[in-house]
């Protein structure tokens, strides 16, 4: 191994987007979010939450 050799791996700070997770229990009291699916970061980062952007087939 030798310093500086291009390897796979991490490719960086990207800002990822999951569709269609689905909110199952919103525990307000304790401030926790129960979602059914793969979150995509670290343990204990920050998760931004909004209603769905892309429109169903007509």
């Amino acid at each position: 191994m030798f310093k500086g050799t291009r390897m796979a791996g991490r490719m960086g700070n990207d800002r990822v987007t999951v569709l269609n997770l689905l909110v199952h229990k919103v525990d307000a009291e304790n401030g926790v979010l129960l979602i059914k699916g793969a979150v995509p970061g670290r343990t204990g980062g920050l998760v931004m939450v909004r209603s769905a952007i892309k429109r169903g087939e007509k």
